[in-house]
C-alpha cells in the first residue's frame, strides 16, 4: 500500500499544478494532431511542443520512436516515451496516452472554436480536451509532480505519448510493440487512461471481438407495378435483417464482467438504392454491427451467417454477397486479480471513495496490442464519454483527480 508523508506531499502538489494543467492543455488542444488520414499532418508538433515541456521540467530520459509516414510532416509519425527512476527497477510502470484527436467535424455544432480550448463551469472544452488529453495532461503532471517534489516512485515510471491511436495505432503503439517488443516485461505494471465512467468505478480488463458486415442484396430491378418481372433485393434484405437476429439464440452466453453481458447483433447503416418510389431496386446494401463475448471464436460467427444468407437466397432467388470492414478477435483479458487492477482499485478507493469493479466492454480499445503481446493492460480513467462529440469536454477536477490515482499507484509498493 502506498502510504506517509511522501505521497501526500505529491497528492497536493497536483492539487496545485491545476492551473498549470489547464494551460498546457489549452496549448496542446491549439495544435491539431489529425492523422494525414484526416487531412492533417500528423502528430509531429505536437509531439515536439510536449518534449520541450518535458525536458524543460526535468524529465531528460526521453525516447522518441518515430514511425515512417510519408504523407506526414517530415515523414515521421513521433512517438515518445518519457522516463523517470523508481527506487526499483524490477518492473516498470506504463502509462499510455495518445496524442492524436479526430476532426471536429460540423462547425456550426460548437459553442466555441474547438482548437481554441474555453473553461466554463469547471469543464475545459476543444477537440481532444477528453480523447486523449486528459489522460495525457494526468501522466505528464504526473512526472512532473515526481520530480518538483523529489519524490522518488516505488518502481521506475514510463510514460508512452502514442501516434495514429484515432487511425488504427498502426504507426503508434502498434509500430512500437513490433519494433521495440524489449521495452516491456511480463511483470510491468501497465495502465491505459482512455476509457471510464463518470464516477471513475470502471477498470477495464475485457473487450469483446468486434465484426463489421456489409451485406449486399442482388436481385433484379423492374417496375414496382410489375414485381413479378424482378426479385426485390430490399424485400429479400429485410427479411435478412430479421433473421439475423437469430444471432443472439445462436450465441446466447451470458458474461457479467461485461456490460450488456451479452454478445450484440445490430443492424445500422442503411445505404439508398433506387431514387424513385416506383421502382422495385435490384440491389441493396446494410451493415450489422457484431460485438460477440470473448468465449466465441470469430470465425464460428462468420459460419452461422453465410447459413443464414444461404437460406434468404435460397427462398428470395437473390445473391447475397459479405464483405467486412473491420474484424477484431478478441485480446485475452487481464485477469481480475491482476496487479495492475489491484493496485488501481486501491488508488481509487484512496483518491474517489470508489469501489471500482474491473468490467469488460463491447468497444475497443489500445490496450489490446498490449493484451495480445501478453501484458496485462488495465484501462481506467474518470471520464463523461463525450469524445468525438461537439463540445467536447474533460472536467478539470478528474484531470487532477486521476493524475493522483496514478501517483498513488507509483507509490504503492
Amino acid at each position: 500500500m502506498a502510504s506517509g508523508d511522501a505521497l501526500q506531499n505529491v497528492l497536493r502538489y497536483l492539487k496545485k499544478l491545476e492551473p498549470e494543467m489547464v494551460e498546457f492543455q489549452k496549448s496542446i488542444t491549439a495544435i491539431p494532431a489529425l492523422s494525414p488520414i484526416n487531412d492533417g499532418d500528423g502528430e509531429w508538433d505536437k509531439a515536439m511542443f510536449i518534449k520541450d515541456y518535458l525536458l524543460k521540467n526535468g524529465i531528460t530520459d526521453i525516447q522518441q520512436i518515430d514511425a515512417p509516414d510519408p504523407d506526414a510532416k517530415h515523414g515521421k509519425r513521433p512517438n515518445l516515451i518519457a522516463r523517470i527512476p523508481g527506487k526499483s527497477s524490477e518492473k516498470t510502470i506504463w502509462l499510455m496516452a495518445h496524442m492524436d484527436v479526430v476532426p471536429v467535424g460540423d462547425l456550426s455544432l460548437w459553442d466555441s472554436d474547438p482548437w481554441q480550448a474555453v473553461v466554463k463551469n469547471g469543464k475545459l472544452y476543444g477537440r481532444g480536451a477528453e480523447d486523449n488529453q486528459q489522460g495525457l495532461t494526468s501522466a505528464v503532471f504526473m512526472l512532473k509532480a515526481f520530480v518538483d517534489e523529489g519524490v522518488q516512485p516505488e518502481y521506475d515510471v514510463a510514460v508512452i505519448l502514442a501516434a495514429d491511436e484515432e487511425t488504427g495505432s498502426g504507426l503508434g503503439l502498434e509500430y512500437v510493440l513490433e519494433h521495440h517488443p524489449d521495452l516491456f516485461r511480463r511483470e510491468d505494471i501497465i495502465i491505459v487512461p482512455d476509457a471510464g465512467e463518470p464516477d471513475a468505478s470502471m477498470i477495464e480488463v475485457a473487450e469483446k471481438s468486434i465484426v463489421w458486415f456489409r451485406f449486399q442484396t442482388k436481385g433484379e430491378q423492374c417496375h414496382a407495378s410489375l414485381p413479378e418481372n424482378g426479385i426485390n433485393a430490399f424485400k429479400a434484405a429485410s427479411h435478412l435483417v430479421v433473421r439475423l437476429g437469430r444471432l443472439h439464440e445462436i450465441f446466447d452466453a451470458r458474461d457479467e464482467v461485461f456490460a450488456p453481458p451479452v454478445s450484440t447483433f445490430e443492424p445500422t447503416k442503411k445505404e439508398a438504392n433506387v431514387p424513385n418510389i416506383n421502382t422495385i431496386p435490384g440491389d441493396d446494401v446494410f451493415y450489422l454491427d457484431c460485438r460477440l463475448l470473448p468465449q466465441y471464436p470469430v470465425k464460428q460467427l462468420f459460419e452461422e451467417v453465410r447459413k443464414i444468407c444461404d437460406e434468404i437466397e435460397n427462398e428470395f432467388s437473390v445473391k447475397i454477397e459479405i464483405d467486412t470492414s473491420q474484424v477484431a478477435e478478441a485480446a485475452p483479458a487481464t485477469p481480475i486479480d491482476a496487479e495492475v487492477v489491484q493496485k488501481l482499485k486501491a488508488a481509487i478507493r484512496d483518491i474517489y471513495d470508489v469501489a471500482a469493479k474491473p468490467m469488460g466492454i463491447g468497444g475497443g480499445t489500445v490496450a489490446a496490442f498490449f493484451r495480445r503481446a501478453g501484458l496485462n493492460a488495465a484501462v481506467w480513467s474518470t471520464l463523461d464519454d463525450v469524445c468525438h462529440q461537439p463540445n467536447e469536454y474533460c472536467v478539470i477536477e478528474h484531470m487532477v483527480k486521476d493524475a493522483q490515482v496514478f501517483a498513488h499507484v507509483c507509490m504503492q509498493k
